[in-house]
């Protein structure tokens, strides 16, 4: 049996992961009380229940101590229960503005601000984070691609590093990136802008990418990236970083940036364990 703890912020995706699992086959069960843990894991122990794939749904809550339930894993897992732990995570800003788009009270607030309660929550769960199998960040993941995530991890059984690298486009003239790790500016290359016919098209039109990958700076220069790429991202992993924001800068954020930052994706798409998205910040349609 595959027996999956889901925990993590408040805030975090925990009940869209389990919702997710639950589409994926998993049996599911959210906010079961702590002093019931043991008893519903001795249950599906029991032979011949046809139940092969569970999903418990563990959150910090102002009514139980969850050391208690930390305590439960530590027990668990002394006895050879085999079990994996999915931690939902996101930043302290996306959090703070997930709780007051919803109007909801954080469980640990105690009448203070948000942020403090957000806070507490962090060094309680600090541990388990730590000790989690699986750390997904979904400060800037749309809910297709969290579902990409889950389906990745626990419906294909791929090797999963819990980093996710966002590919981002942007145009200089309107700021970089505040997200940004790494930053590089491909202004040095030809631009599209003031050649005829190409103006209004972009990096996602083939006439585009043409022109500008055409030119052998823009072939050495995606050359010697690959490589740094290659050596950057499994020490980031190793060091625990679990999110990377690649930026990819031009003028405008629309011809150059755009090419580049497709050209990118499409060579990582298939290279690693990580997660990968793409996005361009300057089109419209994103």
């Amino acid at each position: 049996m595959r027996f999956v703890i889901v925990t993590g912020m408040s805030g975090g995706g925990k009940s869209s992961a389990i919702r997710m699992l639950e589409d994926a086959g998993f049996y599911c069960v959210d906010n079961l009380p702590v002093s019931l843990i043991r008893t519903f894991i001795d249950l599906l122990a029991t032979p011949d229940n046809g139940i092969t794939k569970v999903a418990l749904g563990l959150d910090v809550r102002a009514d139980q101590n969850f050391e208690e339930a930390k305590r439960v894993m530590d027990s668990l897992k002394a006895d050879g229960y085999p079990f994996e732990v999915l931690f939902m995570d996101a930043s302290d800003a996306t959090l703070v503005k997930r709780y007051k788009e919803t109007r909801r009270v954080h469980p640990l607030t105690r009448g203070d601000r948000v942020e403090d309660g957000i806070a507490r929550e962090r060094k309680i769960l600090e541990s388990v984070r730590r000790e989690a199998n699986y750390v997904i960040d979904t400060s800037n993941l749309l809910t297709r691609e969290l579902k990409g995530e889950i389906d990745r991890i626990f419906v294909e059984g791929e090797e999963y590093s819990s980093l996710m690298v966002t590919i981002l486009s942007f145009g200089f003239k309107y700021g970089i990136p505040s997200d940004a790790d790494l930053v590089f500016d491909v202004r040095f290359l030809p631009n599209p802008f003031y050649v005829e016919g190409l103006k209004h098209l972009t990096g996602n039109d083939k006439e585009v990418q043409d022109f500008v990958l055409s030119f052998d700076e823009c072939d050495q220069f995606l050359n010697m990236l690959y490589d740094m790429l290659q050596f950057l991202i499994p020490n980031y992993t190793k060091e625990g970083k679990y999110q990377l924001v690649v930026a990819i800068g031009c003028t405008g954020g629309k011809h150059r940036s755009v090419t580049i930052a497709n050209e990118i994706y499409r060579w990582m798409k298939n290279k690693g364990t990580y997660g990968i998205k793409l996005t361009h910040r300057e089109l419209k349609e994103d």
